[in-house]
């Protein structure tokens, strides 16, 4: 049998292991966010500023306590930023609480309903961050003429939304999220809406090159297993996609040749 040889994921000149990466948010408790955490098995692992202890307050449990920056990459991202202004500083507050960290997730919402991405100033964030020498990832919607904008301006990974964040209605549009992958010369990873791992495999099946949740898992009534599950989803995804699919027809196709019957 002949194996597929499958390119690793690389980002901003990084390798990593796992193309599932996962949110630090909404979880119980610390200990929780560290099993879950464990049970993806990811590389990678989100990190609210506005919103998650990293060093900040010295007198509040510290997150990298339980998820430490030696096992995970660990990615500041701007969750709760309404405008460029915010979402820059935000990022350069990170940079300087993690030691000249430079990769950031960088998400500018259009408002608290939809937290759907404002276009314009996510633009204008992402021209910042990358001339004062920022690696972005950034959280984008599922257009592709939008998504081609930001790779030029130069931003390492364009993450468009599969529907609106911590909504778990899936991939709403996937010819979309093909057509970004399709004219991308930067890794493409599914960001916002998966939820469950029927959806995280459909995403690495149109060929993404990853997945970031976290609602689907924290949410779940089992984290732990359902953070299992999303780490098979994403691996099955990918080796569905590599394998390539059989041409679907019209009519029946009888699994038995019918030469030679007795």
């Amino acid at each position: 049998m002949t194996m597929t040889t499958d390119k690793p994921l690389v980002i901003a000149g990084s390798t990593y292991k796992s193309r599932l990466l996962v949110g630090s948010g909404k979880y119980k408790d610390l200990e929780e966010t560290k099993l879950a955490t464990d049970a993806a098995d990811a590389d990678i692992i989100t990190v609210a500023i506005r919103r998650t202890n990293i060093g900040q307050d010295k007198n509040e449990p510290n997150l990298l306590d339980v998820v430490s920056p030696d096992r995970y990459t660990i990615l500041p991202n701007t969750a709760g930023c309404y405008t460029a202004k915010d979402a820059v500083r935000t990022c350069q507050l990170a940079r300087e609480l993690l030691g000249g960290h430079n990769l950031v997730k960088l998400e500018v919402l259009g408002d608290e309903k939809t937290l759907y991405p404002n276009i314009v100033e996510t633009l204008a964030a992402a021209q910042t961050l990358v001339d004062d020498g920022f690696d972005v990832m950034v959280y984008t919607n599922d257009d592709p003429i939008v998504a081609k904008e930001l790779e030029k301006i130069g931003c390492v990974a364009v993450m468009p939304l599969a529907s609106l964040i911590g909504s778990g209605q899936g991939i709403t549009n996937p010819a979309n999220i093909k057509l970004i992958k399709e004219q991308a010369n930067v890794p493409v990873l599914v960001d916002a809406g998966i939820g469950c791992a029927s959806d995280a495999a459909k995403a690495m099946e149109l060929g993404c090159d990853g997945v970031l949740m976290n609602s689907a898992i924290a949410n779940a009534s089992n984290p732990i297993l359902m953070a299992s599950a999303m780490k098979h989803a994403v691996i099955a995804g990918r080796e569905s996609f590599l394998a390539g699919r059989m041409m679907k027809k019209a009519y029946a196709s009888a699994s038995s040749p019918m030469e030679n019957l007795i």
